[in-house]
C-alpha cells in the first residue's frame, strides 16, 4: 500500500497533533506506513541565510524524505484561527529552490488531520492550507476530514488517544488516504 511521510506542525513535546500523527501512524492500514519526521531543526527561513549557506540538512532530508514518499500527512495545530508560523516555515523551505517543488510537492498527494482543546479542532487552519496546497501544485485528499476537538479529553495524560469514536474516525482516514496515494502512485495522471 502506501508509504507516508507524517510531519506535525507542533515543537511541544506534549503536543496533541503529535499525540495525533503517532496514533495516525499505528492505525494505518496493513501493508502501509507512515514515517514520522520533525520540524524542530528547521531554521526559521532566511534569503540572506540561503544565499550564503545554501539549504540546511534537516531541510533537505526532508524534501528529499517526501518527494520519495507516496503521500504526505500535515498534522496541524490551529494558533490564532490560523496556520502555526512554525509549520508554514518548514513548508516555505521545502520550497526551496523554486525549482524543487515540482520534485517534492508536484502531484504529491496530501491530507491534513488536526485536534486541539477548543470546540472546532482546527477547522480554520486545516483550511487554510488549501492555498498552499494549490501553490506548490499538491494533490490534496478531499475523501474525508479529520477535525478533533476537545484534545484534553481525546488523549491521556501520556499522550495516548482514549476515545474509542476518534479512534475508530482515524482509522478510517487514514485507510483512505493510504488508498488514495496508493492509486495515486498507479495513476499519477489524475
Amino acid at each position: 500500500m502506501a508509504n507516508l511521510i507524517g510531519l506535525s506542525g507542533s515543537l511541544r513535546t506534549a503536543s496533541f497533533n503529535t499525540a495525533l500523527l503517532r496514533s495516525a501512524a499505528r492505525l494505518v492500514p496493513e501493508g502501509s506506513a507512515v514515517e514520522v519526521h520533525g520540524i524542530r531543526d528547521i531554521p526559521l527561513y532566511d534569503g540572506d541565510l540561503e544565499d550564503s549557506s545554501g539549504i540546511p540538512s534537516a531541510v533537505t532530508i526532508l524534501k528529499d524524505a517526501v518527494a520519495a514518499a507516496d503521500g504526505l500527512l500535515l498534522v496541524t495545530p490551529e494558533y490564532n484561527n490560523a496556520i502555526p508560523g512554525v509549520f508554514k516555515n518548514a513548508i516555505d523551505w521545502m520550497t526551496r529552490p523554486a525549482s524543487d517543488i515540482p520534485r517534492v510537492f508536484g502531484n504529491k498527494p496530501i491530507a491534513v488531520i488536526g485536534t486541539s482543546p477548543g470546540n472546532f479542532g482546527t477547522l480554520l487552519s486545516q483550511n487554510a492550507w488549501l492555498s498552499v496546497f494549490r501553490a506548490v501544485g499538491a494533490a490534496p485528499w478531499f475523501g474525508g476530514r479529520l477535525l478533533v476537538p476537545h484534545a484534553n479529553h481525546v488523549f491521556d495524560a501520556a499522550g495516548q488517544l482514549v476515545d474509542v469514536g476518534i479512534e475508530s474516525r482515524l482509522r478510517g482516514f487514514m485507510q483512505g488516504f493510504c488508498a488514495y496515494a496508493d492509486g495515486y502512485r498507479a495513476a499519477p495522471d489524475q
